[in-house]
């Protein structure tokens, strides 16, 4: 009885939108403008002159980096939970030039992937997993699907003009 509810809803036209059918780009700034108008993750102090990494020479040149830099850490946990700081350093790190002797890679900054991963578990999005690194919670994936369908439907009003 409940396949066939599951088949109407299909034969309506309908698709089940979550994180992994948008896009990343697109995902990762619908979650950034929705962390930014509701206004529970706060921005620290030192986020406008800080480096991302020893492999930068400058801070970030956009005021809301470190928005954008949350939702695509969100999204990496969603996608494959159990990652940790060491982790994310690894995925943010980059190539280091070192003048004129060879390039070699550096990980990114942990003080920032630490805060953001505090946001948050305060924001009640993650949670430590038990194997080490974090997961989404059930009400953080509540929260990233309903920001994946608004997008995906604002993908496809841009598909449709």
């Amino acid at each position: 009885m409940s396949i066939a509810l599951y088949d109407d809803y299909f034969k309506e036209g309908r698709t089940i939108v979550s994180v992994k059918d948008v896009a990343a780009p697109k995902f990762i700034d619908a979650f950034a403008q929705h962390l930014k108008r509701q206004g529970r993750f706060e921005i620290p102090k030192w986020a406008d002159v800080v480096k991302t990494g020893v492999n930068r020479e400058l801070a970030p040149y956009d005021a809301d980096w470190l928005y954008i830099r949350t939702a695509s850490m969100v999204r990496k946990i969603y996608i494959r939970g159990g990652t940790g700081v060491g982790g994310f350093r690894k995925v943010y790190g980059g190539q280091f030039r070192r003048g004129v002797m060879t390039n070699s890679y550096t990980k990114g900054s942990g003080k920032i992937i630490r805060y953001i991963l505090h946001q948050l578990e305060e924001m009640g999005l993650v949670e430590q997993d038990e194997n080490g690194g974090r997961k989404i919670t059930k009400e953080g994936q509540r929260e990233l699907d309903t920001v994946a369908v608004q997008a995906a439907g604002a993908e496809e009003e841009e598909d449709e003009d």
